[in-house]
């Protein structure tokens, strides 16, 4: 087989479309990620006594996290509306509406008037403007993995896909700066009163920033072959549980260890270590801010590795050494010790970005360019409600019930079993963007290794 005829030479792009790309993707995950952390404080600071007040805290407290909840389980309606719109009229189209969504549904929170101000208006209108934000946030993820991947070369595009993994580390990094920064600037009175909106509003910066390198790109060389070739599909949801079932099955499956030992050591790993070991929060958070920031290099790297070592094979590894890692990491903080603590955060965050990394590349691969916006989208959203949503609150509840780490660890090392499972149900890339493209399909690294 020829090996010269590529995507990139039939439809030549220059550096600056590619790199374009690259930031558009990663600049939407960010802002995804950054609400995500600002919220979830805002939740258990403030939310309970601006929009929920009750004689019992803990009511509003619990009902605050009932609205970050709402955030999950509309993902998959957004999946669903916006997976299917981006396989029909375009990855770009789709990629502005969604920004737009989720950044004006934050922006709108940071100006929503308080309980004692509109009365039960105010929890409603909360409740709303998060589920718009998760219906944003589930057309979003595939899009931005598409965005970047199909402007670049196909044979790259583990690391090129990777740009929307960054944007977890990046967005927590920025909330966390930014709430250091109203920590230290305000009092906590001030902060709960209005320096909690400041957060919310400061979104807006990500959104425009996001818009203005959307807005200069073109669509992907991938959709424009589609059209071109009449290709779009007509009923995008329809054909995939139809024809991709078991291919939606791995994409689903692969994503729930990464999910579940990401909430492990970023959220849960504050609680235990403050709550059982009688740490500082600002000692525990330090820890995780380490590994978030080590993750912003180690994610791209991944990705790029599993361009040229079998995919599937180094995220099989990566699941396997996380699901041991709690035995290990729990027995070792033990004793209350702040280096270890850092230590054990770090090594998990290594794993979970040699998972992460490669993630994104794996699922599109796992459809063919004509359904990968629908497929990527449904596993994206439809794995976030069986791993990322629940695992803080199982934790939590696995804890309190048996006042043990034990059940953490096997619940983690069970959800590692469940992406193997899924890693093996899945394929190697071989199916190449180059045939819509007009150039002779390339085998993957990867999927020439696995042959």
């Amino acid at each position: 087989m020829n090996h010269t005829s590529t995507s990139t030479e039939k439809t030549p792009l220059g550096g600056s479309a590619v790199r374009r790309a690259f930031f558009a993707s990663l600049t939407g995950t960010a802002l995804e990620w950054y609400d995500f952390a600002i919220y979830s404080v805002a939740a258990a600071l403030v939310f309970g006594d601006v929009f929920f007040p009750s004689e019992d805290p803990a009511t509003g407290t619990l009902l605050a996290f009932s609205t970050y909840a709402v955030g999950y389980v509309s993902r998959p309606l957004g999946g669903f509306v916006f997976g299917r719109l981006g396989d029909k009229l375009g990855r770009k189209k789709v990629l502005i509406a969604t920004l737009v969504l989720i950044g004006a549904a934050t922006l709108a929170i940071g100006l929503l008037p308080s309980y004692a101000t509109i009365g039960v208006a105010a929890p409603i209108t909360l409740v709303i403007l998060r589920f718009a934000q998760g219906v944003g946030v589930g057309g979003e993820w595939g899009g931005a993995v598409l965005l970047s991947s199909e402007f670049g070369d196909p044979r790259r595009r583990g690391f090129y896909a990777s740009a929307a993994q960054i944007g977890p580390p990046v967005g927590n990094l920025l909330a966390n700066g930014v709430l250091a920064a109203l920590g230290a600037l305000l009092t906590e009175v001030q902060f709960t009163s209005w320096g909690w909106r400041v957060a919310f509003l400061l979104s807006g910066v990500l959104v425009f920033f996001g818009l203005w390198i959307r807005a200069k790109l073109e669509e992907t060389p991938v959709f424009k072959a589609m059209e071109a070739e009449q290709q779009r599909p007509e009923a995008p949801i329809r054909e995939v549980f139809t024809t991709h079932p078991r291919a939606l099955a791995a994409a689903i499956l692969s994503r729930v260890a990464p999910d579940v030992l990401y909430a492990l050591f970023t959220v849960f790993v504050l609680t235990y270590a403050t709550g059982e070991l009688g740490m500082s929060r600002g000692s525990a958070l330090a820890a995780v801010l380490i590994g978030s920031s080590l993750q912003v290099f180690l994610i791209p790297l991944a990705g790029a590795l599993s361009d040229r070592v079998n995919r599937r094979v180094l995220y099989g590894v990566s699941a396997a050494a996380a699901g041991v890692w709690p035995f290990l990491f729990f027995p070792m903080i033990g004793g209350g010790s702040w280096p270890l603590l850092a230590l054990g955060v770090v090594v998990a965050l290594v794993f979970h970005s040699a998972m992460y990394g490669p993630q994104a590349a794996f699922i599109a691969e796992q459809f063919s360019p004509r359904l990968r916006y629908t497929g990527s989208s449904l596993a994206y959203t439809l794995a976030g409600v069986i791993g990322g949503a629940v695992a803080p609150l199982l934790f939590t509840a696995l804890l309190d019930a048996y006042d043990s780490w034990i059940p953490l660890a096997l619940y983690v090392a069970g959800t590692a079993i469940v992406t193997i499972a899924g890693l093996c149900l899945g394929r190697d890339g071989d199916r190449g963007d180059e045939e819509l493209l007009g150039g002779e399909p390339v085998r993957s690294p990867a999927a020439s290794t696995a042959s």
